[in-house]
């Protein structure tokens, strides 16, 4: 083994692996803040729930219903809260785009009774969510800014967050570098920086190892 992969115990050793193409998977626009011009009297967010697996569809129909029954004045936006997640898939990095919250909509309307049952008789809707199956409650700001993921300034493009497949404690099998094949540890995980940092031994003591997560693996 290589003379200079040695470290005293206590010191992460860090090893950067090549750096590999992503998959990109272009998401759908996510809504933002909520602007000026939208802030009209009795205009609010909505959630319905749905039937799980349908989201996309009940969003699609309800656009459908709004424009054929002319309530594109009353039913302005129908949302289903997506967001980017980075997974590691055979040793490749990919971004794809998952659901937030499975089984709800977002819908942005000025409720009354021909918006109501618009919804509600959308197939694939179950129930708005809050208040009473005829009056529902809308939902906070505060609520709609964490659920929509506002940027935090204009232009400015959420950040993919990294999905974590290893936990603290968990065995794994380095694949790659000069501990390939090596047995060790999770001891932290780093997901802003994709790597996690592995106890293996080492000259008979364990020794803190910091890898990319393309260079372990579960046992």
């Amino acid at each position: 083994m290589a003379s200079d992969t040695r470290e005293q115990a206590g010191d992460a050793i860090t090893m950067e692996p090549q750096e590999q193409d992503s998959e990109q998977v272009t998401p759908e626009a996510q809504a933002g803040a909520i602007p000026a011009e939208e802030r009209q009297p009795g205009r609010h967010w909505y959630a319905i729930h749905t039937y799980s697996g349908y989201e996309n569809k009940v969003k699609t129909h309800l656009e459908a219903r709004i424009a054929s029954l002319g309530l594109k004045d009353r039913i302005f936006r129908v949302v289903v809260p997506t967001e980017e997640e980075v997974e590691i898939r055979n040793g490749q990095r990919r971004t794809v785009t998952r659901k937030m919250y499975p089984g709800y909509v977002l819908v942005d309307m000025i409720l009354d009774e021909d918006t109501w049952h618009a919804v509600k008789a959308t197939p694939g809707v179950t129930s708005f969510v809050g208040g009473t199956s005829t009056e529902p409650v809308p939902l906070q700001e505060s609520e709609l800014r964490y659920i929509l993921k506002a940027p935090a300034a204009k232009g400015e493009e959420p950040k993919p967050k990294t999905k974590v497949d290893y936990k603290i404690g968990q065995n794994v099998k380095v694949i790659s570098g000069p501990f390939a094949e090596f047995i060790g540890t999770v001891s932290e995980i780093h997901p802003d920086r994709n790597k996690v940092t592995v106890l293996v031994s080492f000259f008979g003591r364990e020794t803190p190892v910091q890898l990319d997560f393309l260079q372990v693996e579960k046992v």
